[in-house]
């Protein structure tokens, strides 16, 4: 597969958003930004959002949701953005509305029933217009604060955690049909699959992890941000090998080497939806190719 470098200088790209006019959105986290990246390249920017703005997704009204982790980790001084030493205080993340008009932002959710968000990472709109999110946690070198997987309304009115003790949550997407909601633990590089009986509604599990396991990596593969296809496959960013990981729902897989080893996200759009944008993080770049088969339509863009 034939990868395309469209921009490259920017600080851990993540969160990209495919827009109809054939740009792209993304987060910048290092510079804590939103960001637009046109397709000859120039990057012009939406808001200044600081903290860690992370996974990004347009909502029903035409905002942007960001996932923002509140500056969960600092940055290792160097050429390659690498994440560093937790700070000395965290005190956690939020969900930030951006109005694309202005470059306003204002703050949606920063806790639920009375406990901060643990780094937000990853965000998912369903057709009925909530969003899935995961909290992907954080550590200060020696305790670590689990994760979580959240439903929550863009206006603010509703939250809830539906799956919580988990080591790192962070990709997350939903079936084609709507009826599952997908999550990639990063740090067992392991593929959870978590039935729904109606939107924004779990169904009862006796596995421990609260989730079917799809498939769990051999080695050192850590999952980070997913995007579904249209048939159904579930591409996964894959750290360390840097690669994008195509789960069947069944469990089996393939990945697709990525020049970069912390390759963090994909996102698909076009007129066909084949044609896919991957962030490749640690080298600062956004890359663009033609995906083999077409990506799930998302229910609201830009």
């Amino acid at each position: 597969m034939q990868l395309e470098l469209v921009a490259e200088g920017l600080w851990f790209p993540e969160g990209p958003i495919a827009m109809a006019d054939g740009s792209v959105m993304l987060v910048e986290i290092r510079r804590g930004t939103l960001t637009r990246v046109t397709t000859d390249g120039r990057r012009s920017t939406i808001a200044e959002l600081g903290g860690g703005p992370n996974g990004a997704a347009i909502g029903p009204d035409g905002a942007v949701y960001v996932c923002n982790n509140g500056g969960a980790w600092l940055w290792r001084e160097g050429e390659a953005h690498w994440p560093g030493d937790p700070p000395a205080e965290y005190r956690g993340g939020s969900i930030l509305r951006v109005d694309l008009a202005s470059g306003r932002s204002t703050t949606v959710y920063d806790s639920c029933d009375g406990r901060p968000l643990n780094a937000p990472n990853d965000i998912v709109f369903d057709r009925q217009g909530g969003f899935w999110f995961t909290c992907l946690g954080q550590s200060d070198g020696e305790v670590r604060r689990l994760g979580a997987l959240y439903y929550a309304l863009p206006d603010g009115s509703k939250i809830v955690r539906w799956r919580s003790g988990l080591m790192s949550p962070n990709g997350v997407g939903l079936s084609p049909d709507g009826r599952t909601v997908y999550m990639a633990d990063c740090l067992p590089g392991r593929l959870l699959a978590c039935d729904l009986t109606a939107p924004g509604i779990m169904a009862d599990t006796a596995s421990p992890v609260g989730a079917r396991v799809l498939c769990t990596l051999p080695g050192l593969q850590w999952l980070d941000s997913l995007a579904v296809e249209a048939d159904g496959g579930i591409c996964v960013a894959t750290l360390w090998n840097g690669a994008i990981t195509v789960f069947e729902p069944d469990g089996r897989y393939e990945q697709v080497p990525c020049p970069d080893p912390v390759t963090t996200n994909i996102c698909f759009g076009g007129s066909d939806m084949r044609t896919a944008w991957i962030t490749c993080s640690s080298t600062g770049r956004l890359y663009r190719c033609r995906w083999p088969r077409p990506g799930l339509r998302l229910p609201f863009n830009g």
